[in-house]
């Protein structure tokens, strides 16, 4: 275990190195410390508009699409696990087939409808084509939290006198909140490391952070420390989310689908 979380933690801690050395100094050699200590590559991230825009994008459209499909998912899920209906196995595996495929599968069709509707290189393009994978993700893994709740508090609440929007958000989503913590977990994930849709459907209104890594070549070569100090931050929001939500994490993982 101790060499297993040796080898994961060797990249990311040679990524911070590699962000507080000049460029030179990344070229010249192998150190494992910062001879040459320097914040200008993280300056010029939080100075120049084309590098800290790349993260407020990014972050808009995983934003908006994490509400997006936990909305979707919350009323679907609870429908697949309450009710049967005509062709509901049917329909609940046609969504997972939507995982199935790689996004590059629907770059082009995405790309032209939303170039013709006027919503290419705009923040809710890129929430919605990100739909296409996380709300199927979504449903699977609430399906599973909810059904796991036994119907009879359905029933109870009901006799009790409760209509069911008011049951669904003061009694049942209380009850499945770690499944919920899970699901944006997730959801967060894919759509903070996507890159192939993102990158395409925008250009420089909504243009991702990965994409805005991938052009930092210029006249003078590969800027590494910036593309270091980049890679370093785009981390961090990750982290953040794993520790605001690692309680449900633990919980979901032992009780849920997952």
């Amino acid at each position: 275990m101790g060499a297993y979380i040796l080898f994961v933690l060797l990249p990311i801690y040679w990524l911070l190195n590699m962000s507080f050395q000049s460029n030179n100094e990344i070229l010249g050699g192998l150190t494992l410390w910062p001879q040459d200590f320097t914040f200008e590559h993280y300056a010029k991230i939080f100075t120049d508009s084309s590098w800290y825009m790349g993260y407020i994008n990014s972050i808009a459209y995983v934003v908006m699409n994490m509400l997006i499909s936990i909305s979707v998912a919350l009323p679907a899920a609870y429908a697949f696990s309450r009710y049967k209906f005509i062709g509901d196995k049917h329909l609940f595996f046609w969504l997972l087939t939507n995982m199935m495929a790689p996004p590059a599968v629907f770059l082009l069709p995405y790309f032209q409808l939303y170039y013709t509707v006027g919503l290419f290189d705009t923040h809710v393009a890129v929430a919605l084509a990100h739909c296409l994978f996380n709300i199927p993700l979504a449903v699977w893994i609430l399906e599973g939290f909810m059904s796991s709740v036994p119907k009879e508090i359905d029933e109870t609440a009901f006799v009790d006198g409760y209509s069911f929007p008011r049951f669904f958000v003061k009694i049942f989503i209380p009850m499945i909140s770690s499944g919920i913590g899970v699901t944006l977990f997730f959801l967060f994930m894919f759509s903070w490391v996507e890159l192939l849709l993102a990158s395409t459907l925008t250009s420089t209104g909504a243009q991702p952070i990965g994409s805005v890594m991938t052009q930092t070549k210029g006249a003078s070569g590969i800027d590494w420390g910036a593309l270091a100090a980049a890679g370093t931050l785009t981390i961090l929001p990750g982290i953040m989310v794993v520790y605001f939500v690692r309680n449900h994490i633990a919980k979901g993982f032992a009780l849920g689908r997952t």
